[in-house]
């Protein structure tokens, strides 16, 4: 990314460390530590355009932390620099303090798992056999599986709900059936870093609770993007919020999602209460903030 100058963001929560600007730095950092996945002051432009200045993260280990922002705001492509799909313009994703581009191909996709808003295959797949694409990083070249790939396999499939149609046909699947497939690939997969991004999507909503329930009960580091507020006030550790390629705001679900912020970020006016789960916040959207 190319760093222009920026102001310094909203940070919430005293517990974070690192957190305040430096210069063009927007942070969303929680540690300072260098294991784990990190991306230190990152920055991207496509077509002349910035997507992201500054932006640094240490996800939690062990936690979820929510990516939250309106469309635009960079969360996708953060998540895409994380991954290593992209590189960044500035700054630099680290993978326990290695740069990540030094760090081989095989290494990381045997660390991070990584679910796209959109997959798809002109292959003629079962269920079963995308999920089991997400092996590959721990088989050598043209080895059988073996009956740690299986189980790795029927468990995925078990804790995804999707057991009965392992036989299926990728291309007969819904929308959302085909997300929970490629959740089910990511977790084959055994990360120690889960990337999401907006998996919410396509699913009803008994299906996005239990996906996010899932998510929390894995105990493995994840970012996951997410438009609904509520349901990242209920299952997110901490969140990032973003505002035009910015970190704005970060911290816990209590100290981030005010009704300022959600004003100065969405545009929407809102009412906040302790009502959600364990005292979490709550959010009623009033309508949009009147212009002048």
């Amino acid at each position: 990314m190319t760093g222009s100058e920026t102001t310094d963001p909203k940070t919430t929560g005293s517990e974070t460390t690192g957190s305040e600007t430096t210069g063009s730095e927007t942070t969303g950092s929680d540690t300072t530590g260098s294991e784990g996945l990190r991306a230190d002051r990152v920055g991207r432009a496509a077509g002349g355009t910035l997507i992201l200045d500054g932006v640094s993260l240490t996800p939690r280990p062990g936690a979820v932390t929510g990516l939250l922002g309106p469309n635009g705001s960079g969360k996708s492509t953060l998540l895409r620099l994380l991954a290593g799909v992209l590189a960044p313009d500035s700054g630099v994703v680290t993978l326990d303090d290695r740069p990540l581009p030094r760090v081989s191909r095989r290494a990381v996709a045997r660390r991070i798992a990584v679910v796209e808003q959109q997959a798809d295959t002109r292959l003629a797949l079962s269920v079963h056999d995308v999920v089991r694409l997400g092996r590959i990083p721990h088989r050598r070249a043209w080895a059988a599986a073996t009956a740690a790939d299986e189980e790795a396999v029927r468990s995925a499939l078990s804790r995804t709900g999707l057991a009965d149609k392992a036989h299926r046909p990728w291309h007969s699947l819904s929308g959302g059936e085909r997300q929970r497939v490629q959740i089910a690939r990511a977790l084959a997969q055994e990360p120690r870093e889960l990337l999401l991004d907006e998996p919410t999507n396509h699913l009803d909503i008994q299906h996005q609770l239990a996906l996010l329930t899932l998510i929390t009960e894995l105990r493995v580091t994840s970012v996951v993007a997410l438009h609904d507020l509520n349901l990242a006030a209920m299952y997110c550790d901490r969140l990032v919020v973003l505002g035009e390629g910015r970190v704005v705001a970060c911290g816990s679900p209590h100290d981030v999602l005010t009704e300022a912020l959600i004003a100065d970020v969405y545009g929407v006016r809102a009412a906040v209460t302790a009502d959600g789960p364990d005292g979490r916040p709550h959010i009623r959207f009033l309508g949009a903030v009147p212009t002048p």
